[in-house]
């Protein structure tokens, strides 16, 4: 630990000081902004705040931000140093928060949404590429699953947190979902690690000739597609259960409770299978897991199966984030290129999940209703995931695969 600390001038209690702030940071921006608004969709509709076309259409407006942010992470961080964008992006999703308290009009919702997406997409670019460098190499597996657990706390507190807000009335929830962001975002504050300079970073520009490793853009490739496998389960799992089997809303509620279960295991233990297998063999295992859980979540009946297809599938979403990121510093050792590519990696997911979220709900719509149709075509988008990592590498790539 000795050596950590004089390497990067941060004692090991301001390490775990700066995961816990990541952690914050990934719990406000995605796992309270973007899965605390799916339980008060009926909520808003009954309140007669919105029409039921204006909530969706309102929900997908975070999924958009999501993608702007995605490209403009990086730049404003050189404007403004990763720790502060952090921290303005933290206070932005406060703010909308507290904003949605207020039903003024659709246009005032569609633009705090719209910039509560905005801000989840920069930190998602930028949270790790500002902890891990000062996380030892051997334990960043780990420490990236514990910086995305917030994603799964969110989703988890999504089915338990927002409905006892709910009991106090629409308006008190987004107040207490604010005031939730705002003192998280007060813990992390003093959090944030500096900026490391360029050659503590062991940082080395690229020259403009240097190739990219095809191996890169096919992990680009299998990223897009395990997002475009993942929106199904994320969106209808709980209405498949409830309307689809006829088990009920009491039901459904407990299938939602075990895929957050599952999302909060999903973080660190698929960082930790990184770790010890490496991320290529880790996204091979944990891509046939899911293909052959959602195959079997087309089929499925009983509580029991669905709670444990549940829990598996709801580790996905959350876990495969930082599995995606140690394959990309596998591929790319190179700092300033590792946080190049997962910008990348990141815009490729924010754009297929965007782009099919729209898709599955016209196929929901089209079909009328046919939630089997939906997980199968998502187990197919795992499968192509699967079957990327297959396909030759192209000789004398610089990074070997």
């Amino acid at each position: 630990m000795r050596t950590l600390s004089a390497a990067f001038d941060v004692p090991p209690t301001g390490m775990w000081l700066s995961i816990f702030a990541g952690l914050c940071a990934s719990l406000v921006s995605i796992g309270l902004a973007r899965f605390a608004y799916t339980p008060l969709i009926p909520s808003l509709i009954e309140a007669r705040w919105f029409s039921a076309s204006d909530v969706v259409y309102l929900g997908a407006a975070n999924l958009v931000g999501y993608l702007i942010g995605a490209l403009l992470g990086r730049p404003m961080a050189r404007r403004l140093s990763n720790k502060n964008a952090l921290r303005l992006m933290m206070l932005v999703v406060t703010a909308a928060f507290f904003a949605c308290a207020f039903a003024v009009s659709v246009t005032w919702y569609f633009a705090w949404r719209l910039l509560s997406g905005i801000a989840g997409g920069a930190i998602m670019v930028l949270v790790a590429a500002t902890v891990l460098p000062h996380v030892p190499a051997a334990r960043r597996g780990l420490a990236s699953g514990a910086i995305f657990l917030g994603i799964g706390l969110g989703i988890a507190g999504s089915g338990t947190i927002v409905p006892l807000l709910l009991s106090s009335g629409l308006q008190a929830t987004w107040l207490g979902l604010g005031a939730l962001s705002l003192v998280l975002t007060g813990l992390s504050w003093f959090g944030w690690p500096h900026d490391l300079h360029p050659a503590a970073a062991g940082e080395i520009r690229a020259t403009p000739d240097e190739p990219t490793p095809r191996a890169v853009y096919q992990l680009f490739a299998q990223y897009a597609f395990m997002a475009a496998g993942l929106v199904p389960a994320m969106v209808f799992l709980v209405d498949y259960v409830a309307r689809g089997l006829g088990a009920g809303a009491h039901v459904g509620a407990l299938v939602w409770v075990m895929y957050g279960v599952g999302a909060i295991i999903g973080p660190v233990s698929y960082g930790y299978l990184a770790d010890h297998l490496g991320a290529r063999k880790s996204i091979r295992l944990v891509l046939a897991v899911q293909a052959t859980a959602l195959g079997l979540l087309a089929i499925s009946q009983t509580f029991l199966a669905l709670a444990i297809l549940a829990m598996l599938i709801g580790s996905f979403p959350p876990g495969i984030v930082p599995l995606a990121l140690a394959r990309v510093h596998e591929l790319v050792p190179n700092h300033h290129l590792q946080q190049v590519a997962w910008g990348r990696a990141t815009v490729s997911f924010a754009t297929f999940q965007a782009v099919a979220g729209f898709i599955y709900s016209a196929l929901f719509n089209a079909t009328g209703g046919q939630h089997t149709l939906l997980f199968l075509i998502a187990a197919g988008a795992i499968v192509v995931a699967l079957l990327l990592d297959f396909v030759p590498r192209v000789a004398g790539s610089t990074v070997k695969a």
